[in-house]
């Protein structure tokens, strides 16, 4: 994996956990209103799974998001 995939995923599972937790779900739970297998949540938090594009949207639309603030991380990235 590049070091921008790293980066990536690394903030996605941060944003996901962030979302998930603010809204008082269990990974198990998220997982369950998703229709997803209910361990996916919690590998792509631990970032050994990569997350599909269907369910990143899903996971948007459910939290009612809009792109720019999903995508918003806190770290920019560093170009070498």
């Amino acid at each position: 994996m590049s070091s921008f995939e790293s980066y990536f995923y690394k903030n996605i599972r941060e944003k996901i956990r962030f979302y998930r937790v603010k809204n008082g779900l269990t990974q198990e739970k998220l997982s369950e209103i998703l229709d997803m297998n209910p361990k996916y949540i919690g590998h792509i938090e631990r970032c050994e799974r990569v997350i599909s594009t269907k369910s990143l949207i899903k996971l948007i639309e459910f939290f009612e998001l809009q792109p720019e603030e999903f995508f918003n991380f806190e770290e920019k990235y560093k170009f070498y």
